[in-house]
């Protein structure tokens, strides 16, 4: 039996195998997919790691770093659930794996072994494993990238990186083999890569402090709780954190053991743009002892509290935030005029380079920085504030995935480089997302991939309000960061399957595939916390503590069909799937199934329900005299789905709750963030009857009626210029295609009708990446003059707020068609240009939500 295998940077090889048998001389070729732990028999020309008799075995250097002692002892509990035994620490000559990390002293003889020294010794964080004889040998070029080999080949033999916090139970093995010949060097793409852990309040801080390790003191993420995050990052070969800082929160420095915890993981500690110096103002500012955290007025003891926590952390890693805001998300305190911030803020960065140098390094060059221009300091900082070029400049998103600048061609020149800071989950206007995780993985392809394109391989930040509901995302996210090329723009739905795959097995990820990328679209559409359109931060003086109410929805109960009735329609058809897959998991990871699958997918569909068939059963009522109501079956009905869908949600909560794991997750998911209007329970229609779905059905949505109507996705076009790309799993359509400056899309097409028309594009709402440009595309319909459309839109305008919940921007145009055949030319004028979907129609007024397209 001959074994060929292709390592992907994916925990999956492909192999082909060709089976003679001598009694018949007949071959055999079998094609099949298994996993990198290579069940079954040790073949010919494979390496046997655990013949399923004796533990396995290992060495290591006598003197080894933290971060390496913790990763052999998450390797030696991975391989005792996985073989029963623990592995044993042995003599180089006797181990099955050899575990070395680069120094110069051991170059030669690492050359010997075929390891690429050159690379490792210029590559932070970067291993190397190879077979090699009898033994796999391990070298890590530095001490985490030691630990991320380790780490390697708990992957290898079947543990997934979600073994804790996902509940992700590894198989039992009785063999574990890699082919003979099996090598693989692996780098990281982003030097510094990790988590934002925000908006904890709901989530991950109650979790902690009330139940995982409870405390005395309310609000403490205790050591014990940050170090099991610390061992997800490393799994995730992640190695920087910005730690949780709300004011309910202890502050990280204050919380005994945390920061050796983050050592012996390998974490580097950083905070958030508001958090100057290692300070967690929200949790360490005490006005009443301080007085104002104002520069100019209180100066000195502005400057006494930084010196402090220099004073305290200046031999650990760190990255330090430079620069200044107000004691949490607000602006600079003492200034007002644009010139008074400048002038400030540049006074804040010098003095703050001076305390650098004297309490942490006199050659502040070397220390790592970042300044984050996030919200206003992004004017400051275009206004000509001077930031030091070995500072790394972190770029933002809108906060709600679109990156709102990057480097221009001198800025990409800078020593300190760039980083970026992103979003997953989000607390403002126009509205939060704390409850699920939905940004659709293409998205973020897009932006990082933009991103990494403009130089910034600095930092890469992802904020997460709670670890366990962005389990997909995030590893989405930081696989990127490890390896920016593993995932290509039409790979990213690829990397969802192998993902369910690796998780739930090859006959449940066939099925599950494509429920899931249908999950995709329909959060695409719109974000479950966003169903209830409604907004927060609004007018206080017109809406209690600035919060609009629930109103109906944009989805029409009649147009096209009824898409209200379709969008329900297809979350009940990825529900029965779940349904049915969930029959089969095994017991092992039943709950790894309902945290990542099941309550994402059944809570989206009920807070779709519940918003949809009350606005149906309101729409009914107010063509019903009131006092026909309680007999009106479908109103009836309709209310009743509804209240259930409701219900729903917080029976499947208080199951994640107090029965998921046997209660390990208490108090860590919570459905109604903030207590939002729109995870109130619905509004209805007074009814005095019983609140019960009968037979009589909503009307289901039927095929599409596109009378007067001609709707295609991007991806549907007829020819494109060279660079245009379609990017998988984003925007409505699944497929939006990304454009070059002055990149074309040709679309010809047949029209039935004549007269005037409108026709609506709708794009990614991207921003501008460059100070002052612009997001300009031009429309044309054969030879007419094209007709130009600019999507920028100033921060937090009522455009910029629409777009972001609807996940599009849509432009109209007025253009008279002749029957027939016509041409649609589609071009960019700027860079990030994503088209979408387009629509002509002969109805300018119509009022619907949804392009009426299929994406099959």
């Amino acid at each position: 039996m001959l074994l060929f295998c292709a390592l992907q940077s994916r925990a999956y090889i492909f192999a082909t195998i060709k089976i003679v048998s001598m009694r018949t001389k007949a071959f055999i070729f079998v094609v099949f997919f298994i996993s990198c732990c290579l069940n079954g028999h040790a073949q010919s020309g494979s390496l046997l790691w655990y013949d399923g008799t004796a533990p396995i075995t290992y060495s290591a250097p006598k003197s080894i770093e933290p971060v390496v002692k913790t990763a052999l002892g998450m390797f030696a509990e991975d391989m005792q659930m996985v073989t029963g035994k623990l592995p044993q620490q042995v003599t180089e000559n006797k181990a099955g794996i050899r575990i070395l990390q680069y120094d110069k002293k051991l170059a030669k003889e690492l050359a010997k072994l075929g390891a690429p020294v050159d690379s490792l010794a210029i590559k932070p964080d970067a291993f190397f494993i190879k077979a090699t004889g009898k033994q796999i040998l391990v070298v890590g070029s530095n001490a985490r990238g030691t630990a991320y080999g380790i780490l390697e080949l708990s992957r290898m033999a079947g543990v997934s990186p979600w073994v804790w916090w996902g509940d992700s139970t590894p198989q039992k093995q009785n063999k574990l083999t890699i082919p003979a010949n099996f090598t693989t060097f692996q780098a990281p793409s982003v030097e510094y890569r990790g988590i934002f852990l925000n908006d904890e309040d709901w989530s991950l801080q109650p979790w902690s402090w009330k139940h995982f390790d409870p405390q005395p003191k309310d609000g403490l993420i205790s050591a014990k709780a940050y170090k099991e995050v610390f061992k997800l990052l490393m799994r995730l070969r992640a190695n920087a954190i910005w730690p949780a800082m709300h004011g309910v929160t202890v502050a990280f420095y204050k919380v005994p053991g945390a920061k050796e915890a983050a050592d012996e993981c390998g974490i580097v500690i950083g905070t958030s743009h508001c958090e100057p110096l290692m300070r967690n103002n929200v949790g360490e500012w005490d006005e009443n002892v301080r007085g104002h955290f104002n520069f100019i007025d209180n100066h000195d003891n502005v400057i006494d509290y930084w010196t402090e926590r220099l004073k305290q952390v200046h031999n650990l890693q760190n990255i330090y935030t430079i620069g200044m805001r107000g004691i949490h998300d607000g602006s600079m305190e003492g200034v007002k005029t644009m010139e008074e911030k400048t002038t400030a803020l540049q006074k804040v960065i010098y003095e703050q380079r001076e305390l650098l140098g004297k309490y942490v390094n006199k050659d502040v060059t070397k220390i790592p920085q970042q300044f984050v221009p996030y919200k206003e300091v992004l004017e400051i900082y275009e206004n000509g504030l001077d930031v030091p070029e070995d500072i790394t400049l972190t770029w933002c998103d809108d906060n709600y995935g679109y990156l709102t600048r990057l480097s221009n061609t001198e800025q990409q020149k800078r020593s300190g480089g760039a980083g970026v800071y992103y979003h997953l989950s989000y607390w403002g206007r126009p509205h939060d997302y704390l409850w699920l995780t939905a940004t659709q993985p293409g998205l973020i392809y897009n932006e990082m991939r933009e991103a990494y394109n403009h130089n910034a391989k600095r930092l890469w930040i992802v904020n997460v309000h709670d670890i366990k509901p962005a389990i997909y995302h995030l590893e989405f996210f930081l696989d990127l960061a490890w390896n920016i090329n593993s995932i290509a723009p039409s790979t990213v739905s690829a990397h969802r399957e192998n993902w369910l795959k690796r998780e739930f097995g090859t006959n449940a990820a066939k099925k599950l595939y494509p429920a899931m990328l249908e999950f995709d679209r329909l959060a695409g559409i719109r974000r479950p916390e966003f169903m209830g359109w409604s907004k927060v931060e609004e007018d206080k003086a017109k809406y209690k503590r600035g919060w609009t109410p629930v109103v109906d929805t944009d989805f029409s109960l009649t147009e096209f069909g009824g898409e209200l009735d379709r969008y329900l329609s297809d979350y009940d058809k990825i529900k029965s799937v779940v349904a049915t897959v969930e029959k089969d998991i095994p017991a092992e990871r039943k709950d790894a199934f309902f945290a990542a699958i099941k309550y994402p997918v059944f809570g989206a569909a009920a807070m779709a329900t519940k918003q949809l068939e009350a606005q149906r059963a309101r729409s009914i009522a107010a063509a019903t005299p009131k006092t026909q109501w309680n007999s009106n079956a479908q109103l009836v009905s309709a209310a009743a789905k509804s209240t259930n869908a409701y219900n729903e949600i917080q029976q499947l909560t208080d199951y994640y709750n107090n029965t998921l794991a046997g209660g390990k997750w208490k108090y860590s998911m919570n459905a109604n963030p903030r207590d939002l209007p729109v995870f109130e329970k619905p509004t209805l229609p007074e009814l005095s009857v019983p609140l019960v779905s009968t037979d009589a059905k909503a009307p289901e949505a039927v095929p599409y009626n596109l009378k007067g109507v001609i709707a295609k996705n991007a991806s549907q076009y007829t020819k494109a210029t060279k660079g245009a790309q379609a990017i998988q799993s984003l925007g409505h359509s699944m497929k939006a295609v990304a454009l070059p400056k002055d990149g074309s899309l040709v679309y010809e097409f047949d029209a039935d009708f004549d007269g005037p028309v409108v026709l609506r594009t709708a794009l990614i709402p991207t921003q501008p990446n460059d100070k002052g440009g612009d997001l300009r595309f031009s429309v044309q319909i054969d030879n007419e003059t094209p007709q130009v459309c600019s999507l920028k839109e100033p921060f937090r305008s009522e455009t910029w707020k629409k777009n972001v919940l609807r996940g599009q921007a849509v432009k109209e145009t007025k253009h008279s068609l002749t029957k027939g055949k016509h041409k649609l030319t589609i071009t960019a004028l700027d860079n990030h240009i994503v088209v979408d979907q387009w629509m002509l129609d002969t109805n300018a007024d119509r009022q619907f939500y949804v392009f009426p397209v299929s994406v099959k």
